[in-house]
Protein backbone atom coordinates (compact mmCIF):
# COMPACT_ATOMS: atom_id res chain seq x y z
CA UNK A 1 0.00 0.00 0.00
CA UNK A 2 1.45 3.29 -1.08
CA UNK A 3 -0.40 6.54 0.41
CA UNK A 4 -0.12 8.78 -2.36
CA UNK A 5 0.43 12.56 -2.78
CA UNK A 6 -3.12 13.88 -2.34
CA UNK A 7 -3.90 11.53 0.58
CA UNK A 8 -1.11 12.91 2.48
CA UNK A 9 -1.98 16.46 1.67
CA UNK A 10 -5.33 15.95 2.43
CA UNK A 11 -3.97 15.07 5.87
CA UNK A 12 -2.28 17.73 6.23
CA UNK A 13 -5.43 20.34 4.75
CA UNK A 14 -7.32 18.91 7.75
CA UNK A 15 -4.96 18.86 10.25
CA UNK A 16 -4.00 22.70 9.70
CA UNK A 17 -7.54 23.49 9.79
CA UNK A 18 -7.81 21.68 12.93
CA UNK A 19 -4.78 23.64 14.79
CA UNK A 20 -6.28 26.86 13.41
CA UNK A 21 -10.19 26.79 13.94
CA UNK A 22 -12.01 29.43 14.95
CA UNK A 23 -15.55 31.01 13.72
CA UNK A 24 -14.19 32.39 10.72
CA UNK A 25 -13.46 30.26 7.47
CA UNK A 26 -9.74 29.97 6.76
CA UNK A 27 -8.67 31.35 3.04
CA UNK A 28 -7.60 28.70 0.56
CA UNK A 29 -4.62 30.84 0.11
CA UNK A 30 -3.36 30.86 3.84
CA UNK A 31 -4.09 27.01 4.08
CA UNK A 32 -1.57 26.75 0.76
CA UNK A 33 0.99 29.40 2.00
CA UNK A 34 1.49 27.39 5.29
CA UNK A 35 1.37 23.71 3.78
CA UNK A 36 3.33 24.85 0.93
CA UNK A 37 1.13 22.98 -1.46
CA UNK A 38 0.29 24.68 -4.91
CA UNK A 39 -3.20 26.60 -4.44
CA UNK A 40 -4.82 24.97 -8.00
CA UNK A 41 -3.51 21.06 -6.56
CA UNK A 42 -4.99 21.91 -3.01
CA UNK A 43 -8.04 23.24 -4.59
CA UNK A 44 -8.81 19.87 -6.32
CA UNK A 45 -7.93 18.11 -2.62
CA UNK A 46 -10.01 20.86 -0.61
CA UNK A 47 -13.16 19.93 -3.69
CA UNK A 48 -12.99 16.52 -2.17
CA UNK A 49 -13.04 16.83 1.03
CA UNK A 50 -16.04 19.17 0.34
CA UNK A 51 -17.59 17.10 -1.01
CA UNK A 52 -17.02 14.13 0.94
CA UNK A 53 -18.82 17.00 4.05
CA UNK A 54 -15.22 17.38 5.59
CA UNK A 55 -15.06 20.62 4.91
CA UNK A 56 -17.68 23.16 4.57
CA UNK A 57 -16.51 26.16 2.30
CA UNK A 58 -17.89 30.18 1.72
CA UNK A 59 -17.10 32.13 -1.23
CA UNK A 60 -16.59 35.78 -1.62
CA UNK A 61 -14.97 37.82 1.15
CA UNK A 62 -14.45 36.59 4.48
CA UNK A 63 -14.60 33.36 2.68
CA UNK A 64 -12.34 30.45 2.90
CA UNK A 65 -12.88 26.89 4.39
CA UNK A 66 -13.44 25.12 7.75
CA UNK A 67 -13.99 21.60 9.70
CA UNK A 68 -17.62 20.24 9.93
CA UNK A 69 -16.95 18.55 12.73
CA UNK A 70 -14.47 18.59 15.74
CA UNK A 71 -10.64 17.57 14.52
CA UNK A 72 -11.69 14.08 16.96
CA UNK A 73 -14.45 12.77 14.92
CA UNK A 74 -12.22 12.32 11.93
CA UNK A 75 -10.39 9.18 11.45
CA UNK A 76 -7.16 9.49 9.30
CA UNK A 77 -9.09 6.05 8.15
CA UNK A 78 -12.28 7.94 6.51
CA UNK A 79 -9.87 10.67 5.09
CA UNK A 80 -7.68 8.23 3.50
CA UNK A 81 -10.25 5.97 2.41
CA UNK A 82 -11.99 9.48 0.93
CA UNK A 83 -8.97 10.55 -0.98
CA UNK A 84 -7.06 7.35 -1.65
CA UNK A 85 -8.59 4.63 -4.70
CA UNK A 86 -8.48 1.61 -1.87
CA UNK A 87 -6.14 1.19 0.87
CA UNK A 88 -6.44 -2.90 0.43
CA UNK A 89 -2.98 -4.08 0.04
CA UNK A 90 -3.73 -6.50 -2.16
CA UNK A 91 -6.39 -5.95 -5.28
CA UNK A 92 -8.36 -9.08 -4.83
CA UNK A 93 -9.62 -7.34 -1.56
CA UNK A 94 -10.89 -4.21 -3.03
CA UNK A 95 -14.46 -3.23 -2.77
CA UNK A 96 -15.11 -3.60 -6.49
CA UNK A 97 -12.63 -6.11 -7.50
CA UNK A 98 -14.17 -9.05 -8.81
CA UNK A 99 -14.35 -12.53 -7.61
CA UNK A 100 -11.07 -14.21 -7.89
CA UNK A 101 -11.20 -17.98 -8.94
CA UNK A 102 -8.82 -19.01 -6.65
CA UNK A 103 -10.19 -16.94 -3.88
CA UNK A 104 -11.40 -20.75 -2.34
CA UNK A 105 -7.69 -22.25 -2.59
CA UNK A 106 -5.53 -19.07 -2.01
CA UNK A 107 -3.20 -19.82 0.80
CA UNK A 108 -2.20 -16.57 1.20
CA UNK A 109 -5.63 -14.61 1.40
CA UNK A 110 -6.03 -15.07 5.57
CA UNK A 111 -2.30 -13.05 5.64
CA UNK A 112 -3.66 -10.37 3.10
CA UNK A 113 -6.78 -10.17 4.92
CA UNK A 114 -5.12 -10.11 8.01
CA UNK A 115 -3.09 -6.85 7.21
CA UNK A 116 -6.01 -5.28 5.74
CA UNK A 117 -7.32 -5.36 8.92
CA UNK A 118 -4.79 -4.36 10.79
CA UNK A 119 -3.83 -1.21 8.56
CA UNK A 120 -7.81 -0.36 9.01
CA UNK A 121 -8.00 -0.97 12.56
CA UNK A 122 -5.13 1.01 13.03
CA UNK A 123 -6.30 4.09 10.77
CA UNK A 124 -9.90 4.23 12.10
CA UNK A 125 -7.92 4.68 15.64
CA UNK A 126 -6.11 8.02 14.92
CA UNK A 127 -8.21 11.00 14.57
CA UNK A 128 -7.38 14.76 13.47
CA UNK A 129 -6.82 15.46 17.22
CA UNK A 130 -4.63 12.85 17.83
CA UNK A 131 -2.23 14.04 15.23
CA UNK A 132 -2.68 17.56 16.31
CA UNK A 133 -2.09 17.17 20.08
CA UNK A 134 1.44 14.90 18.66
CA UNK A 135 2.32 17.85 16.82
CA UNK A 136 2.19 20.02 20.16
CA UNK A 137 3.84 17.86 21.94
CA UNK A 138 6.78 16.94 19.62
CA UNK A 139 7.43 21.03 20.25
CA UNK A 140 7.41 20.82 24.32
CA UNK A 141 10.70 20.42 25.85
CA UNK A 142 11.24 19.99 29.27
CA UNK A 143 14.79 21.17 30.63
Amino acid sequence: MLISTRGRYSLRVMIDLAEHQSDDYIPLKEIAARQEISEKYLESIIKLLVKGRFLTGLRGKGGGYKLTRSPDQYTVGSILRLTEESLAPVSCLEESAPSCPRMAVCRTLPLWKGLDKVINDYLDNVTVADLVQQNNESYDYII
